[in-house]
Parts: structure tokens; sequence; C-alpha cells
């Protein structure tokens, strides 16, 4: 049995070949099923995704997380249908076969059943869970850690390759249930329930963590770490000097505002000016 999640602490290698990665997100417009779907045509929303995609693996992105960040509000894990995974499935593959780059999958919120179900599905090599180990409350409600239930069902799809990025102490929520257990040992919770790389957040989407901060979670974590947040040119550099990974999406959009698409061009600005 591995000591440092189910992979050993090489994931990042073994979905990307490299130790040091940037990560775009493909913020999915609302689907079918959710308050904010307007009725848009579902191969207008495949399109978008596809786009998005292009323009962060063309610019240089060594993969992407596919997310349904226009399910506004997000639901409870039970409380997700069927439909979420059925076009998420079907996105998730067109941008698997249309680049051969390394795919995410993120249910939000914190949906790790249906994520494996479309990991499996679409060839994905990873999935991202906000609350993998433990419990918080969320703008959801009581959030629960999905680590039992998911691993299992992980295990019954024959799917153990499949990798689990879990955000630790993650944003948008409130950690009191837990706080009387300092962060370190809650990063270390992820691990020994078989997390293969850690996620570290600011406060919401866009907020950019501090960097004593980041660097005490990459140290408890002893895996992979990413930052999932408040990612910038500015601070890029900084931050890729402590930890495995970015996880970026706001920062290139038009206008550096999350709902829109992806620009092409602060793509190819940005990842021009890492030091990997």
């Amino acid at each position: 049995m591995t000591q440092l999640g189910q992979s050993g602490g090489v994931a990042l290698v073994d979905l990307f070949g490299r130790t040091k990665v940037v990560i775009g997100v493909v913020h999915l417009s609302p689907l079918p099923g959710a308050p904010r779907y307007d009725g848009e045509a579902v191969e207008a929303i495949y399109q978008r995704g596809l786009d998005d995609a292009r323009s962060y693996l063309d610019g240089g992105c060594d993969g992407v997380i596919v997310e349904n960040h226009g399910d506004i509000p997000f639901a409870k894990p039970d409380d997700i249908g069927p439909e979420t995974a059925a076009y998420m499935a079907v996105i998730s593959d067109r941008i698997r076969r249309e680049f051969g780059k390394p795919i995410g999958i993120n249910v939000l919120a914190n949906a790790a059943i249906p994520a494996l179900a479309i990991a499996s599905a679409s060839g994905a090599g990873f999935i991202r869970v906000n609350q993998w180990a433990n419990a918080y409350v969320a703008n959801e409600g009581f959030v629960e850690g999905e680590s039992g239930r998911a691993a299992r069902y992980r295990a019954r799809l024959r799917a153990n390759g499949i990798r689990v990025f879990a955000d630790a102490h993650v944003k948008h929520g409130a950690h009191a249930i837990v706080a009387d257990r300092p962060v370190e040992e809650l990063v270390k919770d992820l691990v020994f329930f078989d997390a293969d790389a850690i996620i570290a957040t600011g406060q919401r989407t866009g907020h950019t963590a501090d960097l004593s901060y980041i660097s005490m979670i990459k140290e408890a974590a002893g895996l992979p770490t990413l930052v999932g947040s408040g990612v910038t040119p500015d601070n890029a550099n900084d931050i890729l000097g402590i930890v495995d990974g970015i996880i970026i999406a706001s920062a290139l959009k038009h206008d550096g505002v999350w709902w829109n698409q992806v620009d092409p061009a602060r793509v190819k600005t940005f990842m021009s000016g890492l030091r990997r």
C-alpha cells in the first residue's frame, strides 16, 4: 500500500508528464436542468466549451478541468440530476478527442460520484473534489466529505486510475466545525484518505491565498500541490516557486470576468511570462 495517496505522489507526472503544470478551467454555460438554463441549444453549449478548451490548450496550458460553473445556485451531491452528468460526459469526451490532452472533471457542488461517472465515460484522467474528507458549511449548506462513498464507487467502476485532486480548506465555506484542528491536520486527512494531489485556494473565486498559507499546505501535504484560485500574471511565478501547479480561469477570460469566454491572447501572454 502506498503511503502518499493512491498514486504515491506522482500524479502530475503520470497525467501530464511533468512536475509543474498549468490547468485551465472550462466553465460550462448553464446546462439543461439548471436554474439559469434558458433553452440555449445544447450544441452551442458544447461549442463554447470546445472553444474555451482550445484557447487554453493552443495557448500552452497542460490540460483543462471541465466544470458546471454555470449551474448556479449549486445543488448538493444527492440533488444533482443525471442530466448534468450526461451533458458533461458528452462535452468532456469531445474535448478529450479533439485535443488529446489531460482533462479533469469538477461537478459542483462536491459531487464526486457524478464526477467519477463522467470521467470514466469520457476518458478523463482526474476529478476535483472540494470536500474529500471531513466537513464544512458552504453556500449549499452542510457539506460532508465524499471520500468513502466515492472511493467505493470508483472501485466498482474499475476506474482506480482516475486521480483525485482534493481541495484543502476549500473556498466559499466556513470551517468552524473542524476549527479545533489545525489546517495542517486537515490536509493530512486528505492524504490519509488517498487523495492524489492537494489544492489550496483563497476565500472565493478569484481570491488569492497568502503565500505563507500556500507554503503551509504544501509542506503538510507531501503530495503534488496546486493553487486553485486567484492566480494572475503578477503572482503566478511566485506561486509556482512554491507549489507544483496552478488552476486558472478568471484571469484568462475577456475582461478578467469568470463568466466570459477565455481570451486566447491573454492565455498566450500569460504562458509566455511563466518560468517553469
